[in-house]
């Protein structure tokens, strides 16, 4: 059984392009609000139909709370839909996680996106739905993935909306999570940013990105063409953006971040003061020239 408003979010973000926004920040981990407030409107514009803010790519788990509501703030203010990350602390405790969708709810978000937990996810995303009352998307990461088992077991839960699958190289696991999504008549979204077009034909409906914390048009443009089953214009989409996504999301693999705000400043989506990752590993001159050569040719 789903929740009514759950359901309205799975049906709401099917087929959708999810763009898993950056937080930018200069090299002091400060946040502008302009910044930010131009980079998260450009990507509505350029073809992201949703937002989601303060996941893995937002560096959520790392941001105080008074950022981070600066952050859910100027995402809603853009009209579309914000799925707003939570939890991903280590030794975090639900109550907290909890209070952290409480706060998106207040600030006007459609949903959240329930970082993995070990120990009992069911009680977890429970808590959290008893306390916000918004529809949840279940993480299965590649980092702490689920179990089948307990996979299905939180696929059950009224308040889960669906699943965002990112197990990153496991394509069987990918599989596997996407059918038991299915099997629950919830939302498959995909997060696979390197099995991305294979993800949509093992039966994705919607996507839920890094790749589109920039480089948005070359992201849709899969999407779009699979959905429209337009399959020619899907085969010569994915190989574009399979060529971005060696590049950026490759070893060290939490560089991630960091080149797709490299991407964002040259798209001038942000200052270029504005590439910092305090958070990610050190990457090389190589590196940046390499991923902005392909992303130029994208």
């Amino acid at each position: 059984m789903i929740a009514p408003a759950a359901a309205a979010l799975r049906d709401r973000l099917r087929w959708a392009l999810v763009a898993a926004a950056a937080t930018p920040t200069d090299r002091d981990g400060t946040v502008d609000e302009a910044v930010l407030d131009t980079y998260l409107r450009g990507l509505a514009a350029d073809g992201a139909d949703a937002l989601a803010v303060l996941a893995h790519t937002g560096r959520g788990p790392f941001l105080d709370d008074a950022t981070r509501a600066r952050v859910v703030r100027r995402a809603v203010a853009t009209g579309v839909p914000v799925i707003v990350g939570v939890g991903g602390r280590p030794g975090e405790r639900t109550d907290d996680v909890a209070a952290q969708a409480a706060d998106a709810a207040a600030l006007g978000a459609a949903g959240v996106l329930v970082f993995p937990v070990d120990g009992d996810a069911s009680a977890h995303h429970d808590a959290i739905w008893r306390t916000a009352g918004l529809p949840m998307l279940a993480f299965d990461l590649y980092l702490r993935p689920y179990s089948p088992a307990r996979l299905a077991e939180l696929l059950g839960h009224p308040g889960v909306a669906g699943a965002k699958v990112a197990r990153l190289h496991d394509a069987m696991a990918c599989q596997a999570a996407l059918a038991a999504v299915h099997a629950a008549d919830r939302l498959a979204v995909t997060g696979e940013d390197r099995m991305f077009g294979p993800s949509l034909m093992w039966g994705a409906q919607a996507a839920l990105v890094g790749l589109a914390a920039a480089a948005v048009p070359v992201t849709a443009a899969v999407l779009r063409a699979f959905a429209d089953r337009r399959y020619a214009d899907f085969v010569t989409a994915s190989a574009r953006l399979d060529r971005l996504a060696e590049v950026t999301f490759t070893e060290p693999m939490e560089g991630y971040v960091r080149r797709m705000l490299w991407i964002a400043a040259a798209e001038g989506r942000i200052p270029q003061s504005h590439t910092a990752d305090p958070h990610g590993p050190a990457l090389s001159a190589a590196d940046r020239a390499r991923v902005l050569e392909v992303a130029g040719a994208s």
